[in-house]
């Protein structure tokens, strides 16, 4: 089992589109990024997880002008679990209109559907201390 390249490719497109719509606020064209029954798994920042495209899209709306002004994926890693379907994690940063910014890990199930890739599942992972605390003094 060998994801050829080009999926390998349009996964990391999909994951980088992500950024692209929600700045742009093309939440109307999650779908093409995100299956219609996405769970979106925040509870590292105390929200529980959304379920589907409408729950998604009515938490952008309600977080307004707190959210982020851009979304930059990194660091990219793709782990073939099936031929429809691979794990991948990558690195976030969101920049606030303060110039503040954060640093996330998204673990996101993708699967294969008729027009492509789209994320099943992705949980939102907080970086919040170096070297996810190892060697931290108790």
């Amino acid at each position: 089992m060998a994801l050829p390249l080009e999926d390998r490719l349009a996964i990391t497109e999909l994951i980088a589109l992500h950024g692209h719509l929600v700045d742009e606020g093309e939440l109307d064209r999650l779908t093409e990024v995100f299956t219609p029954d996405v769970e979106y798994d925040l509870t590292d920042f105390g929200q529980g997880t959304l379920t589907g495209l409408t729950q998604l899209a009515d938490a952008a709306l309600t977080l307004g002008a707190a959210n982020p002004v851009a979304h930059h994926v990194t660091n990219v890693v793709i782990e073939e679990l099936s031929d429809d379907r691979i794990r991948a994690r990558s690195k976030g940063l969101g920049i606030r209109t303060d110039g503040s910014f954060g640093s996330v890990t998204y673990v996101d199930s993708v699967v294969r559907v008729g027009v492509g890739w789209r994320i099943a599942r992705r949980r939102v992972e907080a970086r919040r201390v170096p070297l996810n605390g190892l060697g931290s003094t108790p």
